[in-house]
């Protein structure tokens, strides 16, 4: 059963604490392999077993997610089956009539009502819009560290042990988001919506000159590139995932990471699935 607690501050579902925008992976992690997705104008994603929903245009910004109570609609693209969890706000339960819209601090929690019906159809939570996260100034300033650093050759490699420290094991500080950073950058107005169809120069710059403690290297076991990880789309945010600008070129940098035994290559010259193999580390093509 699915259970979802909201409070003021944060939202947990079966334990996990998500923020909006949201990740497609991070809905896989809770619910499993989507049972459809199915493109109309923006992409539907449908987890029939558990009675959710969401939709993207690009699937590392998901502002909402969907749980259907009723048939009382004429749309299309929705579960198979009701949601048949159970929602708590401030550990009560709330049910379909209880409230029409709660705002949280972060998150809404809101009823979907179809048009000419009084009967709401869908919970959903996302994105409370009005709320304006207070970014501090030094956020995304490169420090200097007082530590010794990895000196990268590649940048394509580079970026996928960013994709490990950072999004995965959460141990390179901050957590880089795009819209985040747009917001906070003010030597330019940059517009994602015009700019987000190839790679940003300032996101890119700001990667580039990322310093990576060495002491972080020997977390490094496996690299896996894909092209839905969160470097990529922080970097291009719709990109269309058949491009060059991520490819690892050479593999020297091998040599920084005593402990990575594992490689999933998508972004990648031919020659360097030999190179790793040959290198002891096992490899394989997504």
């Amino acid at each position: 059963m699915i259970l979802v607690e909201c409070d003021e501050d944060s939202i947990y579902i079966n334990g996990l604490e998500i923020t909006f925008p949201i990740h497609l992976n991070t809905l896989k992690d809770i619910f499993g392999e989507p049972t459809k997705e199915e493109y109309d104008v923006v992409w539907h994603v449908t987890w029939d077993n558990y009675g959710v929903y969401a939709e993207y245009v690009v699937w590392n910004n998901i502002f909402d997610i969907k749980f259907l109570l009723s048939n009382t609609h004429k749309l299309k693209h929705f579960p198979n089956n009701f949601f048949n969890g159970q929602f708590l706000l401030d550990s009560l339960e709330i049910q379909l009539g209880d409230f029409e819209e709660i705002q949280l601090n972060k998150s809404i929690i809101q009823q979907l009502t179809y048009k000419g019906e009084t009967e709401p159809y869908s919970i959903a939570i996302g994105k409370n819009f009005d709320h304006k996260e207070i970014i501090s100034k030094d956020k995304y300033l490169i420090k200097n560290l007082k530590e010794e650093i990895i000196e990268f050759n590649d940048f394509g490699f580079k970026l996928s042990i960013i994709q490990e420290l950072m999004y995965q094991k959460e141990l390179l500080k901050p957590k880089f988001d795009l819209y985040e950073f747009v917001e906070w950058y003010d030597k330019r107005k940059i517009d994602v919506d015009e700019e987000g169809y190839g790679p940003i120069a300032e996101v890119t710059q700001y990667f580039k000159d990322l310093p990576i403690p060495k002491r972080l290297a020997t977390e490094i076991t496996e690299i896996c590139q894909d092209g839905g990880n969160d470097i990529y789309l922080n970097i291009w945010n719709f990109c269309p995932g058949d491009v060059d600008e991520f490819d690892i070129k050479n593999s020297e940098d091998v040599k920084h990471f005593p402990n990575l035994k594992k490689a999933i290559l998508c972004y990648a010259k031919d020659n360097i699935f030999e190179e790793l193999n040959g290198l002891g580390i096992k490899t394989e093509w997504i």
